[in-house]
């Protein structure tokens, strides 16, 4: 089974991306949506969130304005936020690639915004990046409610530059041209991809151990 981790920088296009894959059949991991689950009333994460950051779960619920306010812009806090979630995301993860295996699904796709940032491109066998003109990034992202020049250079700060992550990408999906061109690029995509080698399902514990030294994969 073929690996792919799809990721883009804010704006980019790669919600309409995942959308589209699935239209086309193919399984998606939304880790975001993940991270929501578990971050939401009764979730597994909140329990553990509310010990590291007493006072931002209130009545059951997480106060994620509250627990953005302690964590930005601090290094530290942020990671004990991610030692908390990305365990958790990461057994969702697992389940849903034993579930398409199960399945004989050929290729799924992980949705993942910072895949490149958390160098996760060294476990999938491949990887797609979404990308578009730099204008038309900042009139999405600016048209989105609540959202400042402040905020959108803050998150851009926190993110791979999207040149790097197309001169990282096995693929790049351009989402600037329209829907229809967007949707015939990944149709291509998941046409090429599916006929790669997947080195990493089924899981070998010996060869994960040393993902780190895995070669990168070949553009197509």
């Amino acid at each position: 089974m073929v690996i792919v981790g799809l990721t883009g920088s804010i704006g980019m296009g790669k919600s309409t991306a995942s959308t589209m894959l699935r239209q086309m059949g193919v399984p998606v991991y939304d880790a975001d949506a993940a991270v929501h689950a578990l971050q939401a009333p009764g979730g597994a994460a909140l329990p553990p969130i509310e010990r590291a950051f007493p006072g931002v779960v209130k009545d059951g619920v997480l106060d994620r304005q509250a627990l953005g306010a302690r964590v930005f812009g601090d290094q530290a806090a942020l990671r004990r936020l991610e030692a908390i979630v990305h365990p958790l995301v990461a057994q969702r993860q697992r389940a849903f690639l034993k579930r398409a295996a199960r399945r004989g699904v050929p290729l799924v796709v992980l949705d993942i915004p910072l895949l490149f940032e958390g160098r996760g491109e060294r476990r999938v066998d491949a990887t797609m990046v979404v990308s578009a003109p730099a204008f038309l990034q900042r009139r999405r992202v600016l048209a989105r409610h609540g959202m400042t020049e402040e905020k959108f250079a803050g998150i851009l700060r926190q993110q791979v530059p999207d040149r790097t992550k197309r001169r990282l990408a096995t693929v790049v999906i351009p989402t600037g041209l329209g829907l229809a061109p967007t949707r015939q690029a990944l149709a291509r995509a998941v046409a090429e991809l599916k006929e790669r080698p997947g080195r990493f399902w089924p899981p070998n514990p010996w060869r994960e151990k040393f993902t780190g030294k895995l070669a990168r994969p070949r553009r197509i």
